[in-house]
């Protein structure tokens, strides 16, 4: 099955990684939702991207230097400043999305939020449904560790042999390889070794068009709209 994931929901409308934005995505035909963990300063996961807050909010520091009361006063803003809405608690998506029948993209940020990760996963019944992923390969071997029958993705450039051969040894199941490096014959060598592969840095139309085509298992897209839409013409 082919995942259409809204990346940080349906972010080129909405602001990112804020539940209008997940809605929207869902709304636009989304079969799964993309998203990252932080952790604030009380050690609360919250839904954010960057290391800094100055880009979709406008304030200064991070999501760690901030207690969750603190943040939720913060705007997130779309990319046109349009519209805005709040920063999320994990915990909050899940009771909100976990009955869906969507399929989940768990990108972790920062080191230690493994084993809370896992729990509240556990807690809303998300193990068959969600590839819990990071650039950092550490953490997803902590979280092989924690409880191997979790699906785990790793986020690269395009793999070497040395990585594959990494993410072998901790049985990953999914390579997430950057869009523009992506062609026939890779896809070709990653589904040999067993992997599913799912795109990122879908940057436009044209480079989403062509990654489809190469026959990837899924790919997030901050449009989900247009993915579907592409989907149904092929």
């Amino acid at each position: 099955m082919f995942i259409n994931y809204a990346h940080r929901g349906a972010s080129e409308y909405r602001p990112e990684n804020t539940m209008s934005s997940f809605q929207l995505g869902i709304k636009m035909g989304a079969n799964g939702i993309e998203t990252d963990i932080r952790r604030s300063r009380d050690g609360l996961l919250v839904l954010f991207h960057d290391d800094t807050l100055k880009r979709v909010t406008g304030e200064s520091g991070s999501v760690s230097d901030y207690t969750y009361a603190e943040l939720s006063k913060f705007n997130v803003y779309d990319k046109s400043g349009k519209y805005t809405d709040k920063i999320v608690l994990f915990e909050d998506f899940l009771k909100a999305f976990s009955p869906t029948k969507l399929y989940f993209a768990i990108e972790l940020k920062e080191k230690n939020c493994e084993e809370e990760v896992l729990d509240l996963l556990e807690k809303y019944n998300m193990r068959e449904k969600c590839t819990i992923t990071s650039f950092c390969f550490e953490y997803i071997k902590n979280i092989k560790k924690l409880d191997c029958r979790y699906k785990t993705g790793f986020l690269c450039d395009a793999p070497d042999e040395e990585k594959i051969s990494d993410m072998k040894s901790i049985a990953c199941e999914e390579v997430c390889p950057k869009a523009d490096l992506i062609n026939k014959e890779n896809v070709a060598l990653w589904h040999g070794y067993g992997f599913n592969v799912r795109a990122w840095g879908v940057a436009d139309t044209n480079l989403m068009e062509r990654i489809y085509d190469l026959g990837v298992d899924g790919m997030t897209v901050n449009f989900p709209d247009r993915l579907e839409e592409y989907k149904k013409q092929r």
